[in-house]
């Protein structure tokens, strides 16, 4: 039967249709005569306990670049009378992040809501990564500049970035002799009031920040990032170059560690970041990869991840 999802997400005329992974789950969910909506963090309302949402009703979708998607006009819709609500916007994490997922925890379990609100809001990206302590590189979280000095001290070459970024915001390499160091700390601790983290750099990037998809906590297809000439982040919309390549024992046992961790959570889709044998980021809000996956041979993964989603609505 035709299910009823609305989409929380960035504005769906902007996205690039031939790399965006909401789009493409979208697209499918489509493709499968499941009726969407679409609408932004900032369009929640909750009254009397029922949530709902400023959203727009999708009528037609298709991959042609500014011709993608037709909406109806907006108007506000009760989000109770949804099948599934799909949480897919981008970080950054902080206080309208938080509250969106406080108010969508009010739909459960009359609805289900992709991934779990509660995991979403007690997983933040670079802090939910330290709790696989002997997977990750060495890493500090901190606001104590004595002891940054001591990690770059012991370290030489670092990387300092702001908790709560995303997209590879912010990321800065510092060598051992960068006189930037001071220059850069003071800036961090003026623009941001949360601890920075300072990790070992990892060399092994040069040839690629590998990112893996999990679905339902087993990894279901990877590609590889590579970085741009001079640019320390892989990030493919800083530069990044994606290339197809094959998991490793090491990324297999890294996926065997945390993916049972992700399944009890209910974040049913997730994204992970490996560089050498270093797990570096888990992003569970909006990973990206899967139609890059595809592309290169392998699952496809949105029609996976609706034949998951129709199975537990229907269940």
């Amino acid at each position: 039967m035709p299910l009823d999802i609305a989409i929380q997400m960035d504005p769906i005329e902007g996205v690039d249709v031939h790399a965006d992974t909401t789009f493409d789950l979208a697209l499918e969910a489509h493709a499968r005569g499941h009726r969407i909506w679409v609408y932004q963090p900032q369009g929640l309302a909750l009254r009397d306990g029922r949530v709902a949402a400023r959203a727009r009703r999708v009528e037609a979708l298709k991959r042609e670049q500014g011709a993608h998607a037709r909406l109806e006009p907006a108007a506000v819709v009760d989000l109770h009378a949804m099948d599934v609500v799909l949480v897919r916007q981008d970080p950054p994490f902080n206080m309208a992040y938080i509250t969106a997922a406080l108010m969508l925890e009010r739909l459960q379990p009359e609805v289900t809501v992709l991934n779990d609100p509660r995991a979403i809001r007690d997983a933040p990206e670079k802090l939910f990564v330290t709790e696989f302590k002997d997977l990750t590189p060495p890493t500090l979280v901190t606001r104590d500049v004595a002891l940054i000095r001591g990690f770059r001290a012991e370290h030489g070459d670092i990387i300092l970035k702001p908790l709560y970024g995303n997209g590879g915001a912010g990321v800065f390499r510092l060598d051992a002799a960068d006189a930037n160091f001071n220059a850069l700390l003071e800036l961090f601790l003026q623009a941001f009031a949360e601890p920075i983290i300072a990790q070992k750099y990892l060399p092994a990037v040069r040839k690629g920040d590998k990112r893996i998809i999990l679905l339902d906590g087993e990894a279901v297809g990877a590609i590889n990032r590579v970085p741009a000439k001079g640019e320390t982040r892989s990030n493919l919309h800083v530069g990044g170059t994606a290339e197809p390549v094959e998991m490793t024992e090491r990324d297999q046992e890294i996926c065997d560690r945390i993916g049972p961790e992700l399944a009890r959570r209910g974040l049913v889709l997730a994204g992970i970041d490996v560089i050498g044998d270093y797990l570096t980021e888990i992003n569970v809000t909006s990973p990206t990869g899967v139609q890059q996956i595809r592309r290169f041979g392998g699952a496809d993964i949105s029609s996976l991840f609706w034949d998951l989603v129709e199975g537990r609505v229907e269940s």
